[in-house]
């Protein structure tokens, strides 16, 4: 009982840090082009993170849940070991202020432990390659529909005089943001409900007793006999609520060093710009969402970011730092994995 519960707090703290990790994602625009405070902008960020919980389906926390690995094979030191080096990756990347993937992290996690325990037959190479896939294509996407955005926009300000331009982007910024904050919170708490799911499905097969009790309470009686069809990941509502409130309180914590990274460092906003990398960056989300597919919302935001930039002139982006930043996204998958599965032969020797 105490190992189960002491994975779901494991599961819940990683949420906790995505949301701290990943702060920068929801509110770095919007403080870097002063339409809100730091603290304001915190706030707004964590309201529309947790008001995600009503508007997104479940398709992604059913990928991490059984998209990725043969169900079968997960077991509660398989989960730990995943979450302990994403929770690790996490915390180096965060001192460092890099804007690295918590849900690629996670993903690494799964598969070094899944590999070490079982071999490569245990991958469900469909699920992963469409991951890979979008480590490339999700920031792309953002980019051009950002860059698409500001010639939409930069065409319709020119009909205006310049103070009553920025004076309207300044209201819309709020908007634009709160949307990417909906799209963040959709995408990313539901990585931590399908890690939950399988915490308590892979309970369900050792420790049925366990796995019965926990149900029995956080589970309606029409959830606790779905829960025993164990037809395909599915989550209670208690699950929800935890984990958005966990990732809405890590973004209220903030990771103010990566802050500074995404708001002043890739390029220099203003609010018109950041409502048009805060639109581009959330219809990439969005997207991505509504097809199950658990993507990074530091990889999306940043090519948002690049492509307001990149519509001012080439030379905006400050392209040293965008260069650092790609190279943590690359190596966060390999390294989170690589420390998942030295945790997963540590703890099974």
């Amino acid at each position: 009982m105490f190992w189960v519960l002491f994975l779901i707090f494991l599961a819940l703290a990683f949420d906790y840090l995505n949301g701290f990790h990943d702060a920068a994602n929801s509110v770095s625009t919007i403080i870097s082009t002063r339409v809100l405070s730091p603290r304001v902008a915190i706030w707004w960020a964590t309201a529309f993170n947790f008001l995600a919980c009503f508007i997104f389906h479940m398709g992604v926390a059913k990928t991490i849940g059984g998209g990725i690995v043969d169900i079968s094979i997960v077991d509660t030191n398989l989960v730990f070991a995943a979450l302990l080096s994403a929770c690790l990756w996490n915390l180096i990347t965060w001192w460092f202020g890099l804007p690295s993937s918590s849900s690629h992290a996670l993903i690494g996690g799964i598969i070094g432990a899944a590999l070490v325990k079982a071999g490569p037959s245990s991958l469900i190479t469909s699920g992963i390659l469409k991951i890979v896939a979008f480590i490339v294509v999700a920031p792309i996407l953002g980019m051009i529909l950002s860059f698409i955005v500001s010639i939409i926009v930069y065409r319709i300000g020119a009909f205006f005089k310049y103070r009553q331009v920025d004076a309207f982007f300044k209201r819309a910024e709020l908007f634009s943001a709160a949307s990417f904050c909906l799209g963040y919170g959709g995408n990313d708490a539901q990585k931590t409900m399908g890690i939950i799911m399988m915490i308590l499905f892979s309970a369900l097969a050792t420790d049925p007793e366990t796995a019965d009790k926990i149900a029995r309470v956080i589970m309606t009686n029409h959830e606790y006999s779905q829960f025993y069809v164990g037809a395909e990941i599915f989550v209670p509502w208690s699950v929800k609520l935890a984990c958005y409130g966990a990732i809405a309180l890590g973004t209220l914590s903030g990771g103010w060093r990566i802050i500074k990274t995404m708001g002043q460092k890739i390029t220099h906003l203003k609010p018109i710009g950041g409502f048009c990398a805060e639109t581009g960056a959330s219809l990439s989300l969005f997207l991505s969402s509504w097809f199950g597919i658990p993507v990074s919302t530091t990889h999306i935001i940043t090519g948002g970011i690049v492509g307001a930039g990149m519509f001012k002139r080439f030379s905006a982006v400050h392209w040293g730092v965008a260069r650092r930043i790609v190279w943590a996204w690359v190596i966060t998958m390999p390294a989170a994995g690589a420390i998942s599965a030295f945790s997963y032969f540590l703890k099974t020797l």
